[in-house]
């Protein structure tokens, strides 16, 4: 005989045999604990999180980033969108007894790449001008300044464009553009325009 006693095994109600308990618990199967093996690997990822924030955190203050006032320098950002918005409302807003003026303005407003681009996109306006008879209006929707280093910004603006031309043909197209712009006696004036 055994020293441990075997199963009573009775017909279930199924017709199948089942084993019955003794009474006495058969040993735990020793299984690793998940929490035991995880614990060594989530403290080290958080080892190497801290360092990598630590050294992101001095880099950041280190840097160009830090010296970025777009954040914090709500007089400097509302010049700048305020000016900006402005000169692209002027600078994208013409009729047909205002291309002069338009392009007079544009180029107090306009310096660098920028004023390189307009004159060649007006150059266009001026040379369909006479057959359509365009009136363009430009509204600044909305503009927010990304950078703002001392004389130095870029934004991003969002414009709405409304033409109309001589024989009654009306359009509508909004535009989103990032402008490159630099502080010059106390004005901000646009140096390079990007479409987007």
């Amino acid at each position: 005989m055994s020293a441990h006693p075997s199963p009573d095994l009775r017909p279930s109600t199924t017709g199948s045999a089942r084993p019955l308990t003794t009474g006495k618990r058969a040993p735990k199967a020793r299984r690793p604990r998940l929490a035991k093996r995880l614990l060594p690997v989530v403290l080290a990822g958080l080892l190497a999180f801290s360092g990598w924030a630590l050294v992101a955190a001095r880099d950041l203050d280190s840097s160009a980033a830090a010296g970025n006032r777009a954040l914090t320098d709500k007089a400097g950002t509302a010049a700048a969108t305020g000016d900006i918005s402005n000169t692209l409302n002027t600078v994208f807003s013409y009729g047909p007894k205002s291309l002069d003026a338009t392009q007079q303005a544009a180029r107090q407003l306009l310096t660098g790449t920028a004023a390189r681009q307009y004159q060649q996109l007006f150059a266009q306006v001026r040379s369909r001008d006479s057959a359509q008879q365009l009136t363009l209006s430009t509204q600044t929707v909305r503009a927010g300044v990304v950078t703002l280093h001392g004389g130095t910004a870029r934004l991003l603006v969002f414009l709405d464009q409304t033409s109309s031309r001589a024989d009654g043909k009306k359009a509508t197209a909004a535009a989103q553009l990032s402008v490159d712009a630099r502080l010059s006696h106390g004005q901000w004036i646009i140096t390079a325009l990007t479409a987007r």
